[in-house]
């Protein structure tokens, strides 16, 4: 459908109004105290002078900028991160963190981000593949409190398939490579970045399809916040709208990541 440039002015104020609106019901927000946890690759993580970086910072960063507030960064373990934002320690979680119906109960989320295929990643040639049946009898790493660790422990654990959380990806790589693990359980993305491409992940590659089920792995990542903070929630909703509408996101998706992922 073709537009002159009245109707493309109109849908340009319409837009611009409505972020302003937004905007202007949040005008108390002056500052925004994100929690992370800073070792998951390439949506967050430390450079080697200790600065935070990665594709959730980068947006992180840009809705503040969106909402002209300032941008604080509280780094929690991932397993901690729900009950410090209730404990208020910080005013949303921007962590990579996964919808799901379990943690709405806890918490109150955006609208969805974008979301990350699931994938297993073991030895070349280890013809592991992420069932309950390949897996019997071996040790699989995972990030405690991750949606990785809920299904592990509910669709292999119980089949004999030995799930060991850990408090940092780092430490779940660590141990694959020393042979403590025989396979890691996490996002692809993650995987790729953060590991596969990296020295440490020589010999190692992705185990079998990606692992999809709604129920417990959920449906998309968005920013936690405190049950009834609806003024954060719908600032925090318009600016993500506001950079998804400008393609800032996009961009910054095609920058970070390897593997397909969806906006929502």
């Amino acid at each position: 459908m073709k537009m002159n440039w009245r109707t493309l002015a109109a849908l340009a104020t319409f837009a611009a109004t409505s972020f302003a609106a937004t905007h202007a019901s949040a005008a108390e927000i002056k500052e925004i105290r994100f929690g992370v946890e800073a070792s998951y690759a390439p949506f967050e993580s430390k450079s080697a002078t200790g600065e935070l970086q990665g594709f959730d910072i980068d947006v992180g960063n840009a809705v503040c900028a969106k909402l002209n507030a300032k941008c604080v960064w509280v780094e929690n373990s991932f397993d901690g991160l729900i009950p410090a934002l209730q404990a208020r320690k910080f005013n949303a979680i921007n962590s990579d963190m996964t919808i799901t119906d379990q943690r709405r109960q806890a918490v109150d989320f955006t609208d969805p981000i974008y979301t990350i295929p699931n994938q297993m990643i073991a030895k070349k040639g280890s013809g592991l593949l992420p069932n309950a049946t390949s897996l019997k009898g071996k040790h699989i790493g995972v990030l405690q409190g991750t949606i990785q660790e809920t299904y592990a422990k509910a669709r292999w654990a119980p089949a004999g398939v030995d799930v060991v959380p850990y408090q940092t990806q780092d430490q779940v790589y660590a141990d694959l490579v020393s042979g403590r693990l025989d396979a890691s359980f996490q996002d692809a993305e993650a995987a790729s970045k953060g590991f596969l491409k990296r020295p440490q992940g020589a010999g190692f590659d992705f185990a079998g399809p990606a692992v999809t089920d709604e129920k417990l792995l959920g449906a998309g990542v968005g920013y936690g916040v405190r049950k009834n903070d609806k003024a954060l929630k719908d600032a925090l909703n318009g600016a993500l709208k506001a950079l998804k509408a400008d393609g800032t996101i996009d961009h910054l998706a095609a920058k970070y990541f390897d593997v397909k992922v969806v906006l929502k």
